[in-house]
């Protein structure tokens, strides 16, 4: 089979198309024929040697999948011919860029005819940090007021919509470029951070997603009510914001996002119910893995980018 791998850490010219053996699938595990790979940011800094997730090269990176089962040994939650997604075994390498996965059967689910293999392989990484922020930290209700950094994002996107399906107020920091397709998502406010900081806009806020980091993690506690919650994946492990959090009575959580095959079910309840789509800016063949990630590198985005086979 295919994969995708690298010799050394560096820019996008480092990953290559070279053939490989098959994994074999152990007991509890499905062989997965991949039909699309969604990409994340996190694969542009670990390809770039930002942090050692996953350790030294040579690697293959990738953890969202979209394909058919093609064997199933010792495990009665698949049989061959299923079609699957999901997020196998992160943050462990889970050798995603690649023709064939082999992927442990409680990391997966069945795909609904709802969604194609080019958009559920976009789902899980943005759609499982949007619902274990939402969701399972910040227990967003009904009538709460939420606040989503990056709304035009992959994880923003699909976080304005989970926000709206759980009845709260959402407002959504986005460029201006994005403010239509923000809406779209049912934003019911959108601050358009280049002409003017969200601090001076926004209030009274109960929950703040935030996927930006740097001073935005800081400057939302200007704008949180008392015992407010930030939820952040991107800041989860700044002590020194933790405690000034802390200080102002406020909730402080970081998101690390963990494969969660109940969370998937949800994600796929709220897509066949017509409240959740996933959008994809670009597909790219697999052999143009590289041109992908060059315009990962250059951020911005608007949802998530896919590689196909």
């Amino acid at each position: 089979m295919r994969v995708i791998t690298q010799q050394t850490l560096g820019g996008p010219e480092v990953l290559t198309v070279v053939d490989a053996p098959e994994p074999r699938p152990r007991p509890t595990e499905v062989l997965v024929r991949v039909k699309a790979i969604g990409l994340n940011p996190l694969e542009a800094r670990l390809r770039a040697g930002e942090f050692p997730l996953i350790g030294k090269p040579p690697f293959v990176l990738g953890w969202d999948i979209s394909g058919v089962v093609d064997e199933a040994p010792g495990t009665w939650r698949f049989r061959p011919g299923d079609e699957v997604f999901g997020m196998p075994l992160f943050p462990q390498a889970a050798n995603g860029y690649a023709e064939a996965v082999s992927a442990p059967a409680l990391h997966l689910v069945r795909k609904p005819a709802s969604l194609s293999h080019v958009e559920a392989s976009a789902l899980p990484v943005v759609g499982l940090t949007a619902w274990q922020g939402l969701v399972d930290l910040a227990g967003v209700r009904e009538g709460d007021r939420v606040l989503v950094h990056g709304g035009g994002g992959g994880v923003g996107h699909v976080a304005i919509q989970i926000a709206k399906a759980l009845g709260a107020y959402v407002i959504a920091t986005a460029s201006g470029s994005k403010r239509k397709f923000v809406e779209g998502l049912g934003a019911d406010e959108v601050v358009d951070y280049t002409a003017a900081h969200f601090t001076g806009a926004v209030r009274d806020i109960d929950v703040v997603l935030d996927t930006i980091g740097g001073d935005t993690a800081e400057r939302s506690l200007d704008v949180l009510r008392p015992g407010g919650h930030l939820v952040t994946a991107v800041a989860e492990e700044d002590t020194a914001l933790i405690a000034r959090y802390e200080a102002a009575g406020m909730r402080f959580s970081g998101i690390a996002v963990d494969p969660d095959q109940v969370a998937l079910r949800g994600l796929v309840a709220l897509v066949e119910q017509g409240r959740l789509r996933v959008h994809v800016q670009e597909t790219f063949p697999f052999e143009r893995v590289a041109d992908a990630h060059r315009l990962l590198d250059g951020g911005h985005l608007q949802g998530k980018l896919v590689l196909t086979l």
